[in-house]
């Protein structure tokens, strides 16, 4: 258990990751102007279907209470009633998670009937004094968990689906941001008086005639043989690593945006005068997919949320990190794209500090921020794909191996594989970034939560009745049902857009 405080901290610490040091170079491209408001936009609704994620969490919670009671009450019902094993099968399915009636119904399933609405109403009314103690968060039950819970079996398919690719994307980014830090060091002079040799992946590395994209792959065969074992073993606990990293992470951002206001300053002294474009319509698909990715949080807050202490203003404590940390991103965007111009940004951000003399010509500054990305993401590489197995090995738990052995070595090779080998055929962070951003990260940030909450309300309207879920003191404050559908809208139109602009793009 943590305090508000530290679990606002959490939350800040998991939402601004590897998608902060791709957001410059996104934002230089699709214009300052047309970039803040889009952040803004798509900050407030992720804030929106966090806060979707958390009222299910609280009814999820309430469901299985209601198990836990309904369990001790049949088994008194049992002792003083000689209850037999025909009438318990009779007993309401609503919470029974057995897998048969809610296989056959649909994702969207249409409402209890009237007579089990009327039945329903008066649960909620006859328990209402403990309502609010049944939906209080207590157990920490993830996306997964609550997918199984409310979700068919087709939706439950999807769901998994849309976390894989999201998560496979993840990895890929992952294993093409520490190979091209590492390439960028070992091919540029991290000497103020000598000349960097950054450029295309064609040029020339080393003197032997390596190109930039031979030293990058050998970096990447080297991250793979280092980190790739990790993936069959659980590493999930690495608390005092997290911690550490977490500190880093907060220096290097704040040492950026020091470092580019000094450029700024250094810039107008010298006359140099970079004016950024207002907006380009042409990048507005990457920011969308990159800022998607930027504020993405939602597959673990159940974990983060839980062990909070006092929860009575959890939308509240959100509403202050997304708040803040849209102000974060702004700041070390708008530094960025006025310190260097958007031509000069790179892909990865901490890589304009690392080959700029003009930003700073301190070597252990500059070894820094180029390592930075190194430290921080591998830690979280061997976690991510642990993941990834787990959620691969839960889809296909139907036809996965009898032997344990054989199961424990497949999934994890299956989660280590692809992500090293897209990384090995492209190193381009932004459109790493974007893809995953504007279609996994859209269905995992978008169309998730809004499903979610949706089937959580009705799962949850025929146990305690309706007036019970609007009085859930973790009711979402976008209640209304349309916020659901205009969440689901947006994300059509939106992927509509990016789809369209990619082809056009390439033709």
């Amino acid at each position: 258990m943590y305090s508000s405080a530290a679990g606002v901290a959490y939350i800040f610490n998991l939402i601004v990751g590897t998608g902060a040091l791709a957001l410059p170079n996104a934002i230089g491209h699709a214009g300052w102007l047309i970039s803040i408001i889009l952040l803004f936009v798509l900050g407030t609704l992720s804030y929106i279907t966090t806060t979707f994620v958390i009222e299910s969490l609280s009814i999820a919670n309430a469901c299985y209470r209601r198990d836990k009671k309904d369990d001790n009450n049949l088994v008194v019902g049992r002792v003083v009633n000689n209850l037999d094993d025909d009438h318990y099968r009779s007993a309401s399915p609503v919470t029974r998670r057995d897998g048969k009636s809610s296989d056959k119904s649909p994702l969207l399933s249409p409402s209890s009937s009237h007579d089990n609405d009327q039945s329903a109403s008066h649960v909620g009314v006859s328990i209402n004094g403990a309502v609010e103690e049944d939906f209080e968060i207590s157990k920490n039950i993830e996306m997964g968990e609550m997918a199984m819970l409310f979700f068919n079996k087709a939706g439950r398919v999807c769901f998994y689906i849309c976390i894989i690719v999201y998560l496979y994307g993840d990895l890929a980014i992952y294993a093409a941001a520490v190979p091209k830090s590492l390439r960028d060091i070992a091919c540029s002079s991290i000497s103020c008086n000598g000349t960097s040799s950054s450029g295309s992946n064609e040029g020339i590395c080393w003197s032997n005639g390596f190109t930039r994209m031979d030293v990058y792959r050998i970096f990447l065969g080297v991250f793979t043989v280092t980190m790739a074992p990790f993936a069959y073993f659980n590493v999930q606990k690495t608390k005092y690593l997290q911690y550490f990293t977490t500190v880093l992470r907060w220096i290097a951002f704040i040492m950026m945006i020091v470092l580019a206001i000094l450029l700024i300053s250094k810039n107008k002294r010298n006359g140099k005068s970079i004016t950024p474009p207002i907006a380009n319509v042409s990048g507005i698909p990457n920011l969308f997919g990159v800022s998607v990715y930027s504020f993405m949080c939602q597959h673990s807050i159940p974990s983060l949320v839980t062990p909070i202490k006092n929860k009575n203003n959890l939308t509240r404590l959100l509403f202050y990190d997304y708040a803040l940390i849209f102000l974060f991103y702004a700041l070390i965007g708008m530094t960025a794209v006025f310190a260097f111009g958007p031509d000069e940004l790179q892909d990865i951000y901490t890589l304009n500090f690392q080959d700029s003399c003009e930003a700073t010509d301190v070597v252990f500054l500059r070894y820094f921020l180029g390592l930075f990305p190194v430290f921080t993401i591998s830690t979280n590489f061997p976690i991510i794909t642990v993941t990834l197995s787990n959620n691969l090995k839960a889809l296909f738990s139907s036809c996965s191996p009898s032997s344990p052995l054989l199961s424990r070595i497949l999934f994890p090779t299956l989660a280590v594989v692809p992500p090293i080998a897209a990384a090995f055929v492209t190193n381009d962070i932004t459109s790493l970034v974007g893809y995953t951003g504007s279609y996994a990260g859209a269905g995992v940030q978008y169309v998730i939560p809004a499903l979610l909450v949706l089937m959580a309300r009705r799962h949850g309207s025929e146990i305690y009745g309706e007036t019970a879920i609007r009085q859930n003191v973790h009711k979402s404050p976008f209640f209304r049902k349309w916020w659901i559908y205009l969440m689901l809208i947006w994300t059509v139109v939106c992927l509509s857009f990016v789809t369209v602009n990619h082809v056009l793009v390439r033709h």
